[in-house]
């Protein structure tokens, strides 16, 4: 499968079903599996529409990333860190709102996505993962730091705001390491 350096982002949406049904249908070895992910998280584009199209899919291929997935995410850390951190707050903070407007389904999805999340990053062990994410709830916290403009520009309240921090610190409750190892 090739995958454009140029890849828009309707296009890195539409090869991540073909990626996603492929792998379903088993007609993708691993090494075409983690060549294909690695191909398409290398862009901005192509990272944004491989999670959004893999995060909120209704199959459950995201609930269970596979090794060559992850292996696939740890070739761009830094574009894949940055989205994943984004990815935690914006789904935290959208079962929020979803909530608020008495839309439980989809507060669930959001959910989902959120969930999924997080296990990608518990299973892809990325260290900017942990920069990130403590910068994100400083900035949750303060107002201010390298993410005052994201959660502006979502419009994010307080009790969202909260929320963020919430999911932040149930990766430190339940082991992912988010602290300096250095």
């Amino acid at each position: 499968m090739i995958i454009p350096e140029s890849v828009t982002f309707e296009d890195a949406i539409a090869l991540t079903e073909l990626i996603m049904a492929q792998i379903i249908e088993g007609t993708l070895s691993q090494t075409e599996i983690a060549e294909a992910i690695a191909a398409l998280v290398k862009t901005e584009n192509g990272a944004r529409g491989f999670f959004v199209t893999y995060l909120t899919s209704s199959g459950t291929l995201a609930d269970y990333p596979s090794p060559e997935i992850i292996e696939g995410l740890h070739s761009s850390p830094d574009t894949v860190a940055e989205f994943l951190v984004k990815n935690l707050a914006m789904s935290s903070a959208m079962a929020i709102t979803h909530r608020r407007n008495s839309d439980e389904e989809m507060a669930r999805e959001s959910d989902k996505v959120r969930s999924r999340t997080t296990t990608i990053i518990e299973q892809v062990e990325l260290p900017q993962v942990r920069e990130l994410a403590l910068a994100l709830r400083e900035s949750a916290i303060t107002g201010e730091g390298d993410y005052k403009t994201f959660l502006e520009r979502w419009q994010y309240d307080a009790q969202q705001r909260e929320v963020i921090c919430q999911a932040i610190d149930r990766l430190i409750a339940n082991g992912y390491s988010l602290k300096d190892e250095g």
